[in-house]
């Protein structure tokens, strides 16, 4: 059982997890077994996540997100399988809680009048300064 939240988890058997050959340095042992581990996990046709996180997840702007429903999350950075499959889950958990969070709504604000007449009063200020540099009147 995977914990999002305290109201919402996704049971184990909605997980789907495919083992393959990692890349990069390891020696002979990398040749031989499939240390490299994606997670898909079909969020769209998911009956224990809320239509919430549905909605937040396909808005989101995120390569791991597909437009077919899917969250492919692959992770090769251990050695180990079941290292790479717990950094899958974590990376997983990280991405719907992250769903799950409303988005902060953004009030435009005006600024006040102390702020315009200081911004007046620094123009004239400027403004005199250069208006004082020209000719010199004898």
């Amino acid at each position: 059982m995977l914990e999002i939240s305290a109201r919402v988890s996704i049971p184990d058997n909605e997980l789907e997890f495919i083992t393959m050959r990692a890349g990069g340095p390891g020696g002979q042992h990398v040749n031989k077994t499939d240390s490299a581990v994606q997670l898909r996990f079909d969020y769209a046709n998911s009956p224990s996540l809320p239509g919430i996180y549905k909605e937040a997840l396909s808005r989101m702007k995120d390569h791991r997100i597909l437009p077919s429903g899917l969250i492919l999350i692959r992770v090769e950075s251990e050695r180990s399988q079941l290292m790479n499959k717990e950094a899958a889950k974590e990376a997983l958990v990280a991405l719907l809680q992250k769903a799950g969070r409303p988005v902060k709504v953004r009030r435009p604000t005006k600024p006040s009048k102390a702020a315009k007449a200081r911004r007046t009063d620094s123009k004239t200020h400027r403004g005199k300064i250069k208006s004082a540099r020209g000719k010199v009147k004898l």
